[in-house]
């Protein structure tokens, strides 16, 4: 039977940290600035921890050694041609405040998420620090300058604590035990898609195409590159098996496109990124995927993840 091969599924940790500031200077947030924070953060993280101060980190002696590739731009192994390697996933997530336009006066807060998957969970300290180095030099365009108050641990949630700084105090806290419940047996659920998802099919973004089949085999793949390259004892299930059980899943939706203009400063030019957002409902036999859909609310699923795309919810179970 198909269901022996997850619930024996490798424990991949990800958690949620919730890092509150306070700008200084006035900051003008975009519809979607999930890519404005990932290019502050890469761009503090390097400063924070390259030593060598070189312009091409693979030609680095330290490449495979240094925080910066191994957070921020994972390398492939060590005796594998990259071409074979080129998809390997970076273990964090960049959740940025909700989608829309702000107007930030100096004074006012704003908050956003970051999810640290596998062993990344360890490298907390560089990323916090990163993260201060990155807020200190200024966000957007007019690089405003910002400070981080405090980190809350797994927001929303039962264990939820502040956990940086401690006792008013420059020290971080262990973070306490935590892992999702399992979600209950099921042949119905439903997802609200948060952040737009980028799911590919073909070169083309799925839309009102979307299959049950694209979507739950996008998680499949997400989690266990994961857990390949940034878990540990990775055991590869059936993916033949899971691809037959995903064909018989139906979905229903109601999606909308969005899209936005992002500027990347490592290409020099205006790019343009659209996803959808929406319901998705599954319908079927779920229970190979429940403990994938349960872990996806922090990996989240598709492409341009580490933006904060294709970042989901559980709103219903029938």
């Amino acid at each position: 039977m198909l269901n022996k091969h997850h619930p024996e599924m490798t424990h991949l940790p990800a958690h949620r940290y919730q890092f509150n500031c306070r700008v200084l200077q006035p900051l003008n947030l975009n519809l979607y600035s999930g890519s404005m924070l990932r290019g502050a953060f890469g761009r503090a993280l390097r400063k924070s921890v390259c030593v060598t101060r070189g312009d091409d980190c693979k030609a680095c002696l330290l490449y495979r050694q240094c925080s910066y590739p191994k957070i921020f731009e994972t390398p492939p192994p060590a005796n594998a041609a990259f071409q074979a390697f080129s998809e390997i996933p970076n273990a964090f997530v960049i959740e940025p405040p909700p989608m829309g336009r702000r107007q930030l006066q100096a004074g006012d807060t704003f908050s956003f998420d970051m999810v640290l998957i596998g062993r990344a969970v360890d490298d907390l300290p560089i990323v916090i620090h990163a993260w201060q180095t990155a807020l200190k030099a200024g966000l957007g365009a007019q690089h405003a300058e910002a400070e981080l108050t405090d980190v809350v641990f797994e927001p929303g949630q039962p264990v939820e604590q502040i956990i940086y700084p401690t006792g008013g105090e420059n020290r971080l806290s262990p973070a306490p035990p935590f892992q999702p419940e399992p979600l209950p047996a099921t042949d119905r659920i439903t997802l609200q898609l948060r952040t737009p998802l980028r799911i590919k099919h073909r070169g083309k973004v799925l839309s009102n195409a979307l299959r049950g089949k694209d979507f739950l085999l996008a998680l499949v793949r997400r989690y266990y590159l994961l857990q390949e390259f940034h878990g540990r004892d990775y055991q590869a299930p059936d993916f033949h098996a899971l691809a037959h059980a995903a064909e018989a899943v139906e979905a229903d939706h109601q999606l909308n496109w969005c899209q936005w203009e992002r500027y990347s400063s490592r290409q020099k030019q205006t790019m343009t990124f659209g996803g959808v957002i929406g319901t998705l409902r599954l319908e079927g036999d779920l229970a190979p995927f429940l403990p994938l859909l349960q872990q996806g609310q922090w990996l989240h699923v598709g492409n341009k993840t580490t933006f904060g795309m294709g970042h989901y919810a559980i709103t219903a179970q029938h």
